[in-house]
C-alpha cells in the first residue's frame, strides 16, 4: 500500500529552520540524551516497528522485488537492536559543535581561530534500508543539524515508524520535534519539492543507487554531497606478500558484493601473474564469483576456471554483484593510469612490501580513500573510527570519503578583540 497525499515540503523546510538555531545552540549533554531515548524507544517499539515493516515486506513480495531487496528491507530484532545500539554510539561520539582550533596570537594581540558548526538543515534522500531513518537523523541531531527525511516507497511504513519513535527522544531531552522530520508520502513529487528548497535546506545527501543520485545532482539547487559510483581497485605490486593479496582480494570482493566499497577491478603485477593469478581465480571461482579478464589474464588460467574476456566496458562497471574484472599490468605507473582513467575516485588499495611504492600510491592515485595492504571493505565511517556514517563523499567540496559527524559541520572565523583598531 502506498500513500500519495500531498506534503507541504516547503513548510517542512521553514519549520526545520526554525528547529536548527535552537538544536545549533543545544549542549552536548542534551543531545545525547534524546538520542539515549531514541534508542530506548526503538527497543521498546520493536513490536510496532515490525508490523508496520510486515506491510512493506508484503507488497515487496507482491511486487516481485529481489530476495537481496527483501532482506535489506526486513526489520529483524537483531537489526532494531543494531539500529538502537548505533544510536548510543553516535551518542558517546565527542561532540564537534563549538571546538575551536587554529587559534593565533596577531601582532595587535587580536585572536584569530575557527569553530566548527552546524550546517544546518540537511535534506536525506535514501533508499531500502530503513536503518537510514534512525543513522542520519542520530548523526544530524550530534552534529546539531536539523533533517528531513525522504525514504524510498519501498520502506514507507517502516521508515515512518522509525521516524516515530525518534521524535520521542527529543520531547524526552527537551529538543524541537521539527529538528528530524519524515516526508509522510510516496509521491515522487516531494523529492522535486525538497530539492528546490534552497535557502531554507542547507545540503542534500543521497543514499541510493546511480539513478536516485543521478536526478539528484541535476534537479537540486541545493549542494549535494555524493558519490555516483563505487569503481574500487585491487593492484598486486610485484612485491605483494602473495598470502596477504589473496586473503585482501577475496575480502575486497566476496565478503559482501553488493556495496560501494567492494572490488570491483584487481590489477596483478606481470612479475607475479603467473603465481597469483591460478591460485587466487581458483578460490573466486570456488566463492561463486564470475571472472572477466584480459587476455594475458586468459591464458594464465585458461585450464583452471572459466574466464570470460574482458570488454571495454568491465573496466568502467560497478558490478555490485559476485563479479570481478582483472587485469595484468606491467608496472605501477601501468596500474595507476589504469586507475585514473577508470576509478570513480571511491577507494583503490595497494598490496606491496616496496615502501616507496607504497608511498607514491598514496600521493598519486586521486581517489577519496586509499589504503596500503587492507581490504577495499575497510572504507566505512564506522571502520574508521567515526561512528555511523551518512554515506561515502567522492566530491572534494566540502568532505570527502566517509561523511561522519565532523563532516556535517563547517567552520566559522572567530576573533577575539579588546579594543583592536584597523589602522
Amino acid at each position: 500500500m502506498e500513500t500519495t497525499h500531498k506534503v507541504d515540503v516547503l513548510a517542512m523546510a521553514q519549520r526545520a529552520r526554525q528547529a536548527a538555531r535552537q538544536l545549533a545552540m543545544a549542549d552536548g549533554l542534551t543531545k545525547n540524551r534524546a538520542l539515549l531515548a531514541m534508542a530506548e524507544q526503538l527497543v521498546e517499539n520493536a513490536p510496532h516497528l515490525q508490523r508496520e515493516n510486515g506491510l512493506d515486506l508484503q507488497a515487496a513480495r507482491t511486487n516481485g522485488l529481489s530476495a537481496a531487496m527483501i532482506d535489506r528491507l526486513h526489520l529483524t530484532d537483531s537489526r532494531i537492536a543494531g539500529m538502537a545500539e548505533g544510536l548510543r554510539q553516535v551518542a558517546a561520539l565527542p561532540d564537534p559543535v563549538g571546538e575551536i582550533t587554529d587559534l593565533k596570537i596577531r601582532p595587535n594581540g587580536m585572536r584569530v581561530g575557527r569553530m566548527r558548526v552546524p550546517l544546518g538543515v540537511i535534506g536525506v534522500i535514501y533508499e531500502s534500508r530503513p536503518n537510514v531513518t534512525a543513522d542520519a537523523a542520530a548523526l544530524c541531531v550530534k552534529s546539531g543539524n536539523a533533517v528531513i527525511l525522504r525514504g524510498g516507497s519501498e520502506a514507507y511504513h517502516s521508515n515512518r515508524a522509525i521516524a516515530e519513535s525518534l521524535l520521542h527522544g527529543l520531547r524526552t531531552a527537551g529538543l524541537p520535534v521539527d529538528a528530524v522530520q519524515y516526508i509522510e508520502t510516496t509521491d515522487r513529487s516531494a523529492v522535486g519539492d525538497l530539492l528546490r528548497c534552497d535557502g531554507l535546506v542547507d545540503v542534500i545527501i543521497p543514499r541510493g543507487g546511480k539513478d536516485l543520485i543521478a536526478r539528484i545532482v541535476a534537479e537540486s539547487r541545493i549542494p549535494v554531497i555524493k558519490h555516483l559510483d563505487g569503481i574500487c581497485h585491487t593492484y598486486v605490486d610485484r612485491d605483494a606478500d602473495l598470502e596477504m593479496a589473496l586473503a585482501l582480494t577475496l575480502n575486497g570482493k566476496m565478503q559482501r558484493t553488493g556495496v560501494c566499497n567492494a572490488t570491483e577491478t584487481l590489477l596483478v603485477h606481470q612479475a607475479v601473474a603467473a603465481t597469483f593469478l591460478p591460485a587466487v581465480c581458483r578460490q573466486l571461482a570456488a566463492a561463486g564469483c564470475e571472472l572477466r579478464g584480459c587476455p594475458l589474464t586468459r591464458v594464465l588460467v585458461h585450464d583452471l576456471v572459466p574466464v570470460l574476456e574482458a570488454r571495454p566496458e568491465d573496466w568502467d562497471t560497478e558490478y555490485l554483484d559476485a563479479i570481478l574484472s582483472i587485469r595484468v599490468v606491467m608496472s605501477l605507473d601501468e596500474a595507476m593510469d589504469h586507475i585514473e582513467t577508470h576509478s570513480s575516485r571511491h577507494t583503490d588499495v595497494i598490496v606491496t612490501r616496496h615502501y616507496s611504492r607504497a608511498m607514491r600510491f598514496l600521493r598519486e592515485v586521486d581517489s577519496a580513500s586509499v589504503m596500503i595492504n587492507a581490504s577495499s571493505r575497510f572504507s566505512d565511517g564506522f571502520e574508521f573510527g567515526l561512528g555511523a556514517e551518512m554515506g561515502i563523499s567522492t566530491d572534494k567540496l566540502h568532505v570527502r570519503g566517509p561523511v561522519g559527524l565532523e563532516g556535517l559541520t563547517t567552520q566559522k572565523y572567530i576573533v577575539m578583540g579588546d579594543g583592536q583598531l584597523r589602522q
